[in-house]
């Protein structure tokens, strides 16, 4: 009959339809996963003073947390690839990652709560660089940008709604214990989705589209231009709570508005992904100057003296969040081969974490030292990045 699909375009059309669902579910899980653990990550600094931790203490809780979040991603990236379990591998680390949030509500000392909180980045340590190579499958069908785009939007309301339950909790004289074990709830919903999503897509690979592959068993030069550009880049940006650490001791924004502010940032984060995932499917990687060109103002708006250039700069601030957690990430498949796509995400998580991390520590110090010093180190790093982020265009295309 005119019209009728042929049986290939049937079966593509069936692909496509179970890419997206796959998307989707993963957009799922980590909307119900952000509120699990951004929900506990809202309060722990004062839940471990309650527990008798020193600011010393927390500060190094909370530091090394985050370094080893992010350290730990390049070998569970390469693990991922040797052994081709991608889903264990996943379902194992968020396991890790959302029950050690309940389990603080036990917690009879810092130490515990501590190991807890750890526990806790480690999981998502291991899951991240596998999840990601399955949803770099997923979206090849409907477009990376886009679909990354979907499921950072997802995350982000997430990383809304969970602290404002906590919030709530705490409102109703519940108490951070409460609190905690209350995020339980998601916790368990995001293991259900995942085990969904596990057994009706048990070989997410098989969704790739099969274009003109990047072969090699080393990095490409592209991808080690892009590691540079992101390295610098992410230096420059200084992350939340160094500029909430301002807006508290210059008096800039009342105590109360500052958790506010933080979750305008994350509404910010999803609409912009929305947009810019888009925006990479139809100019791509040239969307990337985005990133230095909306993080150049933030600094001298988010440290000034103002009220409005401060809420300003938390505006920009979510909007470079959205872009790196979308276009950053939907632009690693098209420069390493399909075999190494958990190392590369792994190497990817890695450079970006230690470079935000060594950045924020700089500009910590350069804050008690001048702002203005703070401010040039910030604008220094984006206008280097530029260069880089050419060079990386210009031997992606090659």
């Amino acid at each position: 009959m005119p019209g009728s699909r042929t049986q290939p375009e049937k079966a593509d059309l069936l692909q496509n339809r179970a890419a997206i669902k796959l998307v989707v579910l993963f957009g799922v899980v980590s909307l119900l996963g952000d509120m699990t653990y951004e929900g506990a990550r809202s309060v722990t600094g004062p839940y471990l003073a309650l527990l008798g931790a020193s600011a010393a203490a927390t500060g190094f809780v909370s530091g090394f947390g985050e370094l080893l979040g992010y350290g730990i991603r390049i070998f569970s990236g390469y693990f991922a690839d040797r052994s081709r379990q991608y889903w264990s591998i996943t379902i194992g680390g968020y396991v890790l990652n959302l029950f050690a949030v309940p389990l603080l509500a036990l917690a009879g000392n810092w130490q515990i709560a501590a190991a807890l909180i750890f526990a806790e980045r480690f999981g998502k340590a291991i899951r991240t660089p596998a999840r990601d190579a399955m949803l770099s499958y997923a979206t090849a069908r409907m477009g990376r940008g886009w679909g990354f785009g979907l499921h950072e939007a997802m995350d982000q309301i997430g990383a809304v709604l969970g602290p404002l339950i906590v919030a709530w909790v705490l409102y109703a004289q519940g108490g951070y214990r409460m609190g905690f074990a209350v995020l339980l709830a998601p916790a368990i919903l995001a293991i259900l989705v995942l085990l969904a999503a596990r057994y009706l897509y048990p070989r997410p690979q098989n969704l790739e589209v099969k274009k003109v592959q990047v072969a090699g068993r080393h990095f490409s030069r592209s991808f080690r231009l892009y590691l540079a550009f992101v390295a610098v880049s992410v230096a420059g940006y200084a992350n939340f709570q160094l500029i909430s650490y301002h807006f508290q001791k210059a008096s800039l924004v009342p105590q109360d508005q500052i958790p506010i502010l933080y979750a305008v940032a994350m509404g910010v984060d999803a609409l912009v992904a929305l947009a810019v995932g888009r925006a990479f499917d139809r100019a791509g990687m040239l969307v990337l100057i985005s990133i230095p060109l909306l993080s150049l103002p933030i600094a001298p708006l988010a440290f000034s003296s103002g009220y409005g250039a401060a809420v300003a700069g938390v505006v920009l601030w979510g909007a470079v969040m959205g872009v790196q957690e979308t276009v950053m990430r939907a632009a690693i498949p098209g420069m390493v081969s399909e075999e190494r796509r958990g190392t590369a995400y792994g190497t990817f998580n890695t450079a970006y974490g230690l470079s935000w991390f060594a950045g924020t520590a700089l500009m910590g110090l350069l804050y008690d030292a001048s702002l203005t010093y703070l401010i040039i180190f910030s604008v220094a790093l984006e206008l280097l990045s530029l260069p880089l982020l050419f060079a990386t265009v210009r031997w992606s295309r090659a």
